[in-house]
């Protein structure tokens, strides 16, 4: 299923997004004041920040916690944040890939190092387990925002590489460098939008059974607390059994 590799995404499935909200709030309002400090203040001129706000609105964050992450970003005393890639291998060997967004690198990796160590894993060097997937661009949009056949053609008119549909989402893949030019042409027909992502879609997936899932749930769980992470992708699949 489209957009399985994302950890979110699979919770989201198993009910949890809900408990997490302030974690959710967290992760969202860093992402929106990097990218304000990062970019122009105005969303209509920054498009990475204006896909964190609607990333926001989707989760239902208050107006006041948005404009609270922009006016952040010009305090002059505000973090100075950067992007990381940790890359390793968690329990039953699947690959995983954490990003984060941190003002202490050594912290952040003796964290996440710790996490993969506790939990039977290995956190390895860059490129360790990122041969195992691929960069696209991933744009999610509420299903009941526009119809299948519709979305279809608006995300092929866009530039788009592939459009998949399930019961709550259309997901739109493409290039991971034309991700804004094919979002600002969905804009002019789409209003709303759930996420707008470059992620790490699996190669191949590990096929992992339902009742051993709880031990890589635990563990997956463990990196998602952690203040410094902003996402998580990981090459297993949920098996039928």
């Amino acid at each position: 299923m489209a957009g399985h590799s994302h950890w979110a995404g699979i919770k989201h499935k198993k009910g949890r997004a809900d408990k997490q909200r302030s974690k959710i709030f967290s992760k969202i309002s860093k992402e929106i004041t990097v990218a304000a400090k990062l970019g122009d203040k105005n969303p209509d001129m920054n498009p990475r920040l204006r896909s964190a706000i609607q990333s926001a609105r989707s989760a239902n964050m208050p107006k006041e916690n948005i404009e609270r992450a922009i006016d952040k970003s010009t305090n002059i005393n505000s973090s100075n944040f950067q992007s990381m890639r940790y890359e390793g291998f968690g329990p039953k060997n699947i690959a995983v890939i954490v990003e984060a967004l941190t003002d202490n690198k050594n912290r952040t990796a003796s964290k996440i190092r710790t996490i993969f160590q506790k939990n039977g894993g290995s956190l390895g060097s860059s490129g360790s387990a990122s041969h195992n997937f691929k960069q696209i661009g991933v744009i999610k949009i509420p299903k009941n925002e526009i119809s299948e056949e519709k979305i279809l053609d608006v995300a092929i008119d866009s530039g788009a590489e592939e459009c998949h549909s399930d019961n709550e989402i259309h997901e739109i893949h493409c290039e991971k460098n034309k991700i804004y030019e094919v979002k600002k042409k969905l804009e002019m027909t789409v209003k709303n939008f759930i996420s707008t992502e470059i992620e790490w879609i699996p190669i191949n997936n590990v096929i992992i059974s339902k009742d051993i899932f709880d031990e890589i749930s635990d563990f997956l769980d463990s990196l998602d607390n952690d203040d410094d992470v902003q996402n998580i992708f990981t090459n297993l699949k949920i098996g039928s059994n």
